[in-house]
């Protein structure tokens, strides 16, 4: 609307002549913590408390949640950390601790007679990659921490010694992999009560992933790398089956990459994930075309409308991406304006576009029981990272003795490039497994900044992930109050399968009608997905708000 704008112009003169001014502060002045579990935020607390920034509470939170949430995350996986840096002029930076296949590791590792066998790339050692999260934060700590590691990590460890009540979260992800965890007799012992899922408020120690930690305290990066702990996790893994090597541990390195970043109106720029991400694409793809359409002004179901079909585009561009140091990823051109405005353009005012009229590409899926926290500290310092073992519990495969249950990132590559992965979907020799190779993913941690505000987005999902990202920024570009962003009813399409997903109770019936009769076919998908950690900045305010997604069990918090 004009006047909106014009109040928005007026607005944001007022903070540029802050800003040449220095009248506006440096950093907010207090931390905001954003996580899905409150022993997590207790952890960042503790550590802030202590003097440590924002990344030092990053070490705290994600070794916090290897401890609490096994299902979504843990020293057996690996994430994505987006970071801000604070300044005059604040620097981005991007640590890719996705895991990595095995040296062994080969195209065809999952076929047999030229068929997907679904089970080898889902549970056991041979679905595990190479982790990368314990090399992530003692990189953390090394690199921009201010406390050391043997400190950020002696929450995790008490919580580990001492034990955490299971909640609701916790027995709803072991209930959907219990099969698999009984299965494995250590998966069994550590995460299961008489074989069974644990009831509320059951206490889980863990008392080797206690001593696990420990050494990583002691001995940093090649306390798990290297040494007594990497021969045992070589040995577990080989007897029951799998490829990893001592030398595979040794070489892993996570990789700082440039963060990507896209202009966006009024001076806001997006600062998100890149290449193995393709979240952070699809959602500097959206914005750009959501820009072009008056989606602000638009009724409930033609803003649906907009959205969707932004969506559709944007996802349809995710097969030609892969491993930036494998593949050679189009960034450029899926991020021109000619091509975005083309794709703009191309959209039908009151009609779906069916995904089969548009250019053929690879469809996929990933596991979508990730996790995600946002951080950030009284000088401004900021993290937003999702952190993930793919599907709950990973391969539901623990190493005896190390409290580690491993990953099952070899399921995000496509496992049968000519033909289909395990979800019976069409493959991508962008994202065919190779050795040392990291698979794709849609983890999108993601900051948008302008001269007046800061916010920090993320939530766990899998291939929702950008979509539930982008309902999120939509809510700051309204600006909305922050505890609505993360609690938006959700809604989603990733081109294939031609299908407008969406939560129970997000359309009504007359809003269902009216999109059925644009074309769409919708799917109540029958739960709540995601879990969603924000944070937001009011720099010319001088305020500072974390929220926590209603559908989990986070707390946010602010002071410090």
């Amino acid at each position: 609307m004009p006047f909106v704008a014009a109040i928005r112009r007026v607005a944001l003169g007022a903070v540029l002549a802050l800003l040449a001014s220095g009248a506006l502060a440096a950093g907010p002045g207090r931390s905001a913590i954003a996580s899905p579990h409150h022993e997590a935020t207790a952890a960042a607390q503790h550590i802030l408390q202590q003097g440590g920034n924002a990344f030092d509470a990053a070490v705290a939170i994600s070794a916090a949640l290897a401890v609490v949430e096994p299902y979504g995350s843990g020293l057996g996986g690996g994430g994505f950390f987006l970071l801000r840096e604070a300044g005059d002029t604040p620097r981005y930076a991007f640590l890719d601790a996705r895991e990595r296949a095995p040296a062994a590791a080969r195209a065809d590792m999952y076929l047999k007679d030229g068929k997907v066998q679904p089970g080898l790339s889902i549970n056991g050692p041979l679905a595990a990659a190479i982790p990368g999260l314990p090399q992530a934060l003692a990189d953390l700590a090394a690199t921009h921490g201010k406390l050391p590691l043997k400190d950020s990590l002696a929450p995790a460890i008490r919580l580990a010694n001492q034990g955490f009540a299971v909640d609701r979260i916790y027995r709803d992800r072991a209930t959907m992999r219990l099969n698999a965890l009984r299965d494995d007799a250590e998966s069994a012992r550590l995460f299961l009560a008489g074989n069974d899922v644990p009831a509320l408020g059951t206490l889980i120690r863990q008392p080797e992933l206690a001593t696990t930690l420990q050494r990583m305290a002691e001995h940093g990066r090649d306390g798990f790398y290297r040494g007594p702990l990497a021969k045992r996790l070589v040995d577990g893994v080989r007897q029951a089956g799998g490829i990893w090597t001592l030398d595979d541990l040794a070489a892993y390195r996570s990789a700082w990459r440039e963060p990507l970043r896209y202009p966006l109106a009024e001076q806001r720029e997006l600062i998100s994930s890149p290449p193995p991400s393709a979240g952070g694409i699809a959602l500097a793809q959206s914005l750009a075309m959501l820009q072009r359409l008056p989606w602000q002004s638009a009724e409930p179901v033609q803003r649906s409308h907009y959205v969707v079909e932004v969506l559709r585009r944007a996802y349809r561009d995710r097969g030609l991406l892969g491993d930036p140091d494998y593949v050679s990823n189009p960034v450029n051109r899926l991020l021109a304006r000619h091509y975005l405005t083309g794709l703009a353009d191309s959209i039908e005012v009151h009609q779906a576009t069916p995904s089969s009229a548009l250019p053929p590409s690879p469809a996929w899926r990933e596991g979508d029981h990730t996790t995600h926290f946002s951080v950030i500290d009284a000088q401004g310092n900021a993290v937003s990272a999702t952190l993930s073992v793919n599907l709950p519990f990973g391969a539901a495969f623990s190493v005896p003795g190390t409290g580690l249950v491993l990953n099952n990132e070899m399921d995000d590559f496509a496992a049968d490039p000519g033909g289909s992965n395990s979800y019976g979907l069409a493959g991508s020799q962008a994202n065919a497994v190779a050795a040392g190779k990291r698979p794709l993913s849609s983890m999108s941690p993601t900051f948008i900044e302008s001269p007046g505000q800061f916010a920090s987005f993320g939530t766990p999902g899998g291939s929702r992930i950008p979509s539930m990202v982008l309902l999120s920024v939509m809510g700051l570009l309204e600006g909305r109050p922050v505890a609505e962003w993360p609690a938006t009813p959700r809604y989603h399409h990733q081109y294939l399968p031609d299908v407008l997903e969406h939560e129970p109770g997000t359309f009504s019936a007359r809003q269902k009608a009216e999109l059925e009769e644009r074309g769409y076919r919708l799917k109540d998908v029958g739960r709540q997905y995601g879990n969603q950690q924000v944070l937001y900045w009011d720099k010319a305010g001088g305020t500072v708000e974390a929220a926590s997604d209603p559908r989990g069990v986070g707390q946010s918090a602010t002071g410090y």
